[in-house]
């Protein structure tokens, strides 16, 4: 127990020390605290941004279903490709047809297999207009892949989205730019000139991998490519299995489906991508495990600075208590007890830093909240991550003064000026 109490003891005299000699060295102190903050910030801000696009990326992929799959002319990555059919084959993969889309529907795995097309118009409501607006076009089988919550109004009937019926249901920021606090159900809206009426108002579960929340409409497919000039060949599928089937096994009957469709030969590749949630999560991986890995390395760089002031600031203050250690080294002190309190200045100056970066990063990840889509919060493991680098790297840079100081002779120390 005295041990105990002597050890903090000696950790409570460090950091008053460290804190003095902050007060007495305020610019070299400061600059230190600065680059050791910058690279905690860094570090703190980009895992807050992560752990929300990480939870946007689940709550998008938990809003179709686990087991919902994607049928596309295109595959999501283009690696290897010059832009050549030779590099690039799938630029030969011909558009889905309606022939294939209704054969995939008789299938007993299934239980919807639906249309989707993204375009964009000009929407206008008497003097006011959107010029630019995203829209998304989508088969009867829109309310049962992706169950959007449409109030007030309702979602397009099947026959409605067979038909290609002018209809639209607008999501609520449209519904407010478009209308203000006026119900809009019934009302007449242009798009690219073509006149659609609103039959309903749909919650828009913006997310950061949907682009954030936008003024957008849902029309019927039909409807886009028939009024709208939409491009039929760029279409895609959004396949979910009946209750019981598992996603592989659905997958298996709609590639075997496709390919005999197709006329495919068995030693031929598909010309057709099957997209699931686990290949949408490891380009998701790819892309943004990169940019964390430059952004730690950025945030490396503000911690080497810090570390060198560190390193500077202690050496300094090494120098200029030089008769301070050998008084105390002459009156009993060891070199493990001088070299701790050395250590325990340098990780304190540095621990402030951190401190300070947490808590800026705090703010802007407040900031990310509220004005991006991105939902960012700051996970615990974070924040111990930031306050042991910040310590680390006191401890670390901290070593060789706090080494020199506990090795001075107490007798050349003593005479030192």
């Amino acid at each position: 127990m005295t041990a105990l109490s002597t050890r903090l003891s000696a950790v409570g005299e460090g950091v008053r020390i460290a804190i003095d000699a902050i007060r007495a060295n305020r610019v070299r102190a400061g600059l230190t605290i600065l680059g050791i903050a910058v690279g905690v910030f860094v570090v703190v801000e980009m895992s807050a941004a992560v752990h929300g696009i990480n939870q946007s990326v689940a709550k998008d992929f938990a809003s179709t279903g686990p087991t919902t799959f994607y049928v596309s002319r295109y595959p999501i990555s283009f690696e290897n490709c010059d832009g050549s059919d030779d590099t690039c084959t799938w630029l030969r993969n011909p558009p889905i047809r309606p022939d294939e889309i209704d054969a995939l529907r008789r299938l007993s795995t299934m239980e919807a297999v639906g249309a989707r097309l993204d375009w964009s118009a000009s929407v206008k409501f008497r003097e006011r207009n959107l010029s630019s607006a995203p829209l998304e076009g989508y088969s009867a089988e829109w309310t049962s892949i992706s169950a959007p919550e449409v109030f007030p109004g309702r979602a397009f009937t099947s026959a409605e989205a067979r038909t290609g019926a002018r209809v639209a249901v607008v999501s609520k920021l449209m519904a407010t730019r478009l209308f203000d606090d006026a119900d809009p159900i019934g009302k007449q809206i242009t798009m690219n000139g073509v006149p659609f009426e609103v039959i309903g108002v749909f919650k828009d579960n913006a997310s950061f991998l949907s682009g954030g929340e936008r003024p957008k409409a849902v029309v019927p497919v039909q409807a886009m490519i028939r009024y709208l000039g939409a491009r039929a060949e760029n279409m895609a599928l959004a396949i979910k299995p009946r209750e019981g089937v598992t996603r592989d096994q659905a997958v298996d009957d709609v590639t075997a489906t496709m390919r005999g469709q197709r006329g495919t030969r068995p030693t031929e590749e598909s010309s057709f991508s099957i997209i699931t949630q686990d290949k949408l999560m490891e380009t998701y991986d790819k892309i943004f495990g990169l940019f964390f890995l430059v952004m730690i390395a950025l945030s490396a760089v503000g911690l080497i600075v810090g570390g060198v002031g560190v390193v500077a600031i202690m050496m300094i203050s090494v120098t200029e208590r030089t008769r301070e250690i050998g008084i105390r080294k002459a009156l009993g002190a060891t070199r493990a007890t001088i070299l701790w309190q050395f250590l325990v200045e340098a990780a304190t100056l540095t621990g402030i830093g951190g401190a300070i970066g947490l808590f800026v990063g705090w703010l802007g990840a407040m900031l990310i909240r509220t004005f991006t889509p991105i939902e960012a919060s700051i996970p615990p493991l974070a924040v111990l991550a930031a306050l042991g680098a910040s310590a680390f790297t006191g401890i670390l840079f901290g070593m060789v003064p706090a080494a020199r100081a506990a090795k001075l002779d107490p007798v050349e120390a003593l005479r030192y000026e």
